[in-house]
């Protein structure tokens, strides 16, 4: 696999990683539970993508000093396009997050422990996932067909189910963890599991909050296939593809808490997410009969994105309005 990464480039970035993964456990939040406010979030949130754009400034001048210009100008420009994809279809991750905590009724005090892991187990995933997608796409070029195959078909089924609820309740793995497993009624502080007597013997029990965040890994497996393949489209180097997916995922707690009391307002934002996945499984079913470059992907990504949030803060404005006047 061809990649600009070299050891000192591997190690600097996991350095990086591991740092902002400390800064996020102990400070983002606290050490206690406690609600996360939105101050607090937009702040955080301020200051993961401004790291980011750090990353892609610094990546910029070492490459700019070792490769020139012109492999400096276009990584750095991958990096930051694959960074506001993987951003952008984060936010749909989020909004299943919502989902789940109001399912099962988390307070939100509770909530960042499970976001903890939510994000942690992202980091994992997609590392081996994007390595094996990188190494296929290295053996097999038909490989990126099959993934805009898949990208346009996502786009197009998130397009069409755009309005629809889902039904928890009717989760086959959800049930069939109340199944097989001792399932505890109520929260237990940010526990996932307790020890109760039952019949005479002590017996462990799970806890509300276990539930939710085997949910939430699911979740973080289903959106991975979703989004990983969508940066192949913009580069097939593992460094670039890599590092705006960690990037990208860092900042998704602060994120998530931003958004939570906004989320209703961005209704029509799925539609603009599903738009993003078209386009980009259109490009790789087209990318060798028509090159769009990187700056151009980047430039509708974006206006799909702000067009989605414009139309749906427009939207909100209007139904309270006619509220009002009722």
């Amino acid at each position: 696999m061809e990649s600009i990464g070299t050891v000192w480039m591997w190690a600097g970035f996991s350095a990086v990683v591991l740092v902002m993964l400390a800064i996020d456990l102990f400070l983002v939040g606290g050490g206690k539970s406690h609600k996360v406010s939105v101050k607090e979030a937009g702040i955080w949130t301020v200051v993961w993508v401004s790291v980011a754009m750090l990353f892609a400034a610094v990546l910029w001048w070492y490459l700019d000093g070792t490769l020139g210009r012109e492999a400096a100008n276009a990584r750095a420009l991958e990096f930051v396009t694959g960074y506001l994809i993987e951003k952008a279809l984060a936010v749909d991750n989020v909004f299943v997050w919502l989902m789940l905590f109001s399912f099962f009724a988390v307070p939100p005090e509770l909530q960042k422990r499970v976001l903890l892991y939510g994000v942690l187990g992202a980091i994992v995933m997609r590392t081996g996932m994007i390595f094996a997608g990188a190494w296929l796409i290295s053996q097999f070029h038909w490989v990126l067909y099959l993934f805009g195959a898949f990208l346009l078909i996502t786009g197009i089924k998130m397009m069409w189910f755009a309005e629809h609820e889902q039904n928890l309740a009717r989760n086959p793995l959800l049930r069939w963890l109340r199944s097989h497993m001792n399932i505890a009624t109520e929260f237990h502080g940010e526990r996932f599991f307790i020890h109760r007597q039952l019949n005479g013997r002590l017996v462990r029990f799970a806890t509300p909050l276990f539930l939710a965040l085997v949910l939430v890994e699911v979740s973080d497996v289903i959106f991975a296939v979703d989004s990983i393949p969508a940066i192949f489209a913009i580069t097939t180097d593992p460094f670039i593809v890599l590092t705006s997916n960690i990037f990208a995922i860092l900042g998704l707690r602060a994120m998530y808490f931003l958004l939570a009391d906004f989320a209703g307002r961005f209704s029509l934002l799925k539609y603009g997410l599903a738009a993003v996945l078209m386009f980009i499984g259109g490009k790789m079913l087209l990318l060798d009969l028509v090159k769009i470059p990187v700056g151009l992907s980047l430039g509708v990504v974006a206006l799909l994105i702000a067009t989605s949030v414009v139309l749906s803060l427009r939207k909100d404005r209007l139904a309270a309005a006619a509220e009002g006047e009722r």
